[in-house]
């Protein structure tokens, strides 16, 4: 046995930049690794996309024909969000796509007594009332000559489909006037610097929660739905576990298509697999909810998509603004600010850049305000956030290239405008995202521990910080969600329903909670003790709150062609 060195016993040193990347933002990989790198951002996003829109527009009223033109939508924003994000904004390789934190927002709004008349149908209603509500009544017009036609099919065929059919109409139209708003708030915020002020009071001992409870609070989103159909689920799991960090280390070590290639390898495997299980009729005898996520045949998207189509500002009709419905969006416009700064953290680790200055992320936060307007005005029925599950694939592929996000926005927009190609791919069922999203949520947690390295944990503020703000952050958004549950509202339940949202809707957000915590902790707690500069770890923020006076920052994070003159406050 070889006897132990001195240098053995020395702690690992800090690392300022994650080392172990292949390809780090400002180096782009051979065109065929980009390629296939980019399309397995746009595979991955592609989860989350037909999960929000499998969850709202059933409840909108909507068909098979609205839930495609809402995907659509929400991949053709996807793609011009990420490009003006990476281009102009944090300029990190963040993909920006649909955000989960909307949906209780959306569905508050959804479920208004404002639409009472719509709900169940509950009465015959004659389509010649139906023509003249059109042409009259402005809050039920649908001026876009497109939906028109779909309004006239609807309208000789079932009385029924046409009153869930206005009802859709209505809500959006709704929907998009909140998120309208709730995007000037979001880009005020960021281009006032606003946020600036808040991450400059930032440190790394605050920064861990907040960051690893933006991926943390989503697992909701990922076993239990693995659970719903284990059959595929659990197959893809262990297969990517396998094709990842093993086959990729051990058994083919650097093999392109196990270390570039384990994400699309998994997902064909398991899709084929899903096909003959459907094929061979494993689900016929099954309950409805089994057979919509294992079945392939269930989606009907690929029938509903139109061939080509190019989403338009007002598709819907003229956004319709209510104040109580735009503090209801505020609010989880405000949760996924919190949200979405927890992941572009992530992001900046995984792509191997520097801490991203507080001036950049208000400029990052003021072009996802401008992101979330054009989501309102087109009808996506969900805001615009850093994508979780994108950031776990930085680090599963080694590959942080911002060409590669860029590629990856051009997929989005592609099978945007071609529907139908688009449609086979949404058709995937999704427990197979659910397995992806266990891997790809715990690799951006993962990264808000990092932070741990820069803090002084044998103090007594550091663990109490760190704890009361980790277990309540999980602790109180469970409380609401199995309040709500049980009771059919939130906690809040009084008179004011635009009180009653933001106060759920803000305390829903596991990443929301513990980012208050600890930010007001850390900020408050024995602040003026001369040792606590040191064990938050403020002493090695400090030098990155200025992207100029760092090369390496000012090469990740200067806007291009000289732009940077023309935003001296930023």
């Amino acid at each position: 046995m070889s006897p132990v060195k001195a240098e053995d016993l020395v702690p690992h040193p800090c690392r300022e930049q994650f080392a172990e990347l292949d390809y780090c933002i400002t180096s782009p990989p051979p065109w065929i690794t980009t390629v296939v790198v980019a399309f397995q951002h746009y595979l991955v996003m592609l989860g989350t996309t037909v999960i929000i829109a499998t969850i709202l527009v059933p409840i909108m009223g909507g068909g098979h024909e609205e839930k495609a033109i809402v995907i659509q939508t929400i991949l053709f924003l996807a793609g011009i969000n990420t490009l003006l994000q990476v281009h102009f904004g944090t300029r990190l390789p963040a993909v920006m796509g649909g955000s989960f934190t909307y949906i209780y927002a959306a569905v508050a709004i959804i479920i208004s007594p404002r639409y009472i008349l719509f709900i169940g149908a509950p009465f015959e209603v004659r389509p010649a009332f139906l023509r003249f509500s059109l042409l009259l009544c402005p809050a039920l017009s649908c001026p876009a000559p497109a939906l028109q036609r779909l309004v006239a099919a609807r309208l000789t065929d079932s009385s029924t489909d046409a009153v869930l059919f206005q009802r859709f109409v209505y809500t959006m139209r709704s929907l998009q006037g909140a998120l309208i708003i709730a995007g000037v708030f979001q880009a005020v915020i960021g281009f006032f610097g606003i946020w600036r002020v808040f991450i400059r009071f930032l440190s790394p001992l605050a920064a861990v929660p907040f960051v690893t409870l933006s991926a943390l609070g989503l697992f909701y989103f990922a076993f239990p739905g693995v659970a719903k159909c284990i059959e595929i689920g659990l197959p893809t799991l262990v297969l990517l576990l396998i094709f990842s960090e093993y086959a990729s280390h051990y058994f083919a070590k650097g093999s392109f298509v196990f270390g570039r290639c384990a994400v699309l390898v998994t997902v064909i495997i398991v899709w084929i697999f899903a096909e003959i299980l459907t094929a061979a009729g494993a689900y016929d005898e099954r309950n409805p909810v089994t057979q919509f996520s294992c079945r392939t045949d269930r989606s009907g998207l690929i029938h509903a998509a139109p061939w080509v189509r190019f989403p338009y500002p007002f598709q819907w009709g003229y956004p319709i603004f209510c104040a109580q419905d735009c503090f209801a969006m505020m609010a989880a416009s405000f949760a996924s600010l919190i949200e979405s700064t927890g992941t572009l953290i992530a992001v900046s680790r995984y792509a191997g850049a520097t801490f991203v200055p507080p001036s950049v992320f208000a400029r990052g936060i003021g072009w996802q305000g401008i992101s979330i307007i054009l989501d309102g005005m087109c009808g996506t029925l969900t805001g615009t956030a850093a994508s979780v599950e994108n950031c776990g694939l930085l680090a599963l592929t080694r590959v942080g290239s911002r060409r590669v996000i860029k590629i990856s926005a051009l997929f989005m927009i592609f099978f945007s405008l071609f529907g139908k190609f688009g449609a086979i791919l949404a058709s995937i069922p999704l427990p197979i995202f659910s397995a992806l999203y266990c891997v790809l949520f715990a690799y951006s947690a993962a990264a808000g521990l990092c932070f741990l390295q820069y803090c002084n944990l044998n103090t007594r503020r550091s663990k109490f910080i760190l704890g009361i703000s980790l277990f309540l952050g999980l602790s109180i958004p469970q409380y609401f969600r199995e309040f709500e549950t049980f009771y059919g509202f939130g906690p809040a339940h009084t008179r004011s329903l635009a009180f009653n949202v933001i106060v759920n809707v803000i305390f829903s957000s596991p990443a929301t909670v513990a980012a208050i915590l600890a930010y007001l902790l850390d900020c408050t707690h024995l602040y003026w003790e001369p040792h606590v500069r040191r064990d938050r770890g403020w002493l090695w923020l400090e030098k990155f709150k200025s992207y100029r006076h760092d090369g390496r920052s000012e090469e990740f994070y200067a806007l291009p062609y000289g732009m940077s003159r023309y935003f001296p406050s930023l």
